[in-house]
């Protein structure tokens, strides 16, 4: 027997033993979401030289700006903020706004729809609401600042309109949207090819519901501004919503204030935009009632959209969010 072949048998190979690679934790189904619109924001800065976020301080735009700073941190954000100020937003929005754009050290471009009312260039509604006036000023800050996507925070579960728009949804020269133009995104790739003048409007949010909303809030801890939980506040009846007074006109005659406990499913314009009863006080009871809601939140509280069976359609076809 050779040297080889007896120290072969006098010390055969070792068996090695792999050990099982470590199993890597299934993502959530918030975690997921998140991945998604992070995922959505990258995309958008590596593609389009300009863009910009619309936030107004409402929940669904402090979301979308919370998962843009996770996204870039700890870099700052790529983009300026960019709020359409009809003038009769909540003070206490406001606020918040205002409070959170220092916080951060963020740029914020203010359109105010005041000053193309003063300019002659908007007119008032005789309805007092001026919801449907932040077209031209937002188009105008679009053309003005070379934007080529917009980031709004749309959802799909909102209204009937928005469930048919894309999460990038191209819009012409004149910011309207074409359903017909609407692009695929299979394998979540996206199209923002645009032609000179046109842009593109990116919704990051778009597969989340207002649970989902609500749930990461809560996950995430983020503060929100107070009229979106229960408080007592004076407000009159008007088409089956609770408004508050303000200058926009209103109560007017026959319509009486009383102080009742409300809280906001969603923030717009003072004039468009009904509290709900409710006693949700903290987000534990404010997930609680949105789960048992058979009605979504602009179904229930936002009257910009009772104008007619298309209204919401009617509006980004001339260039709305």
């Amino acid at each position: 027997m050779t040297a080889a072949a007896r120290t072969a048998v006098e010390d055969p190979p070792r068996r090695v033993v792999r050990q099982p690679a470590a199993e890597v934790p299934a993502l959530t189904h918030l975690e997921m979401l998140e991945t998604e619109a992070a995922h959505i924001f990258r995309e958008v800065a590596g593609e389009f030289d300009r863009s910009t976020l619309l936030f107004s301080g409402g929940k669904d735009s402090i979301v979308m700006l919370h998962v843009a700073l996770k996204a870039f941190a700890p870099g700052p954000l790529p983009f300026p903020l960019l709020h359409v100020d009809t003038g009769h937003n909540f003070p206490e929005v406001i606020a918040y706004r205002d409070k959170v754009v220092a916080r951060h050290g963020l740029r914020l471009d203010v359109a105010s729809v005041q000053s193309y009312i003063d300019e002659g260039t908007l007119r008032e509604r005789p309805d007092g609401t001026r919801n449907p006036l932040q077209t031209v000023p937002l188009l105008d800050a679009i053309r003005g600042g070379r934007v080529g996507a917009v980031f709004g925070g749309g959802r799909r579960d909102e209204e009937k309109a928005r469930a048919k728009e894309r999460v990038f949804s191209l819009r012409d020269g004149f910011g309207a949207w074409d359903p017909r133009r609407q692009r695929p995104e299979l394998w979540q790739l996206y199209n923002g090819r645009h032609e000179p003048g046109e842009h593109v409007r990116v919704f990051p949010l778009s597969n989340w519901t207002e649970l989902d909303v609500w749930q990461y809030i809560r996950h995430e801890g983020i503060e929100l501004p107070g009229i979106y939980y229960a408080h007592r506040r004076t407000v009159f009846r008007r088409d089956g919503m609770w408004l508050a007074p303000g200058e926009w006109g209103g109560p007017r005659d026959g319509e009486p204030l009383a102080e009742r406990l409300v809280r906001y499913r969603t923030v717009g314009d003072m004039s468009c935009t009904g509290a709900v009863d409710s006693s949700a006080a903290t987000v534990d009871a404010v997930i609680e009632e949105i789960a048992a809601s058979r009605v979504t939140e602009r179904g229930a509280s936002r009257a910009d959209d009772r104008l007619s069976e298309a209204a919401m359609e009617d509006r980004k076809r001339e260039g709305y969010f």
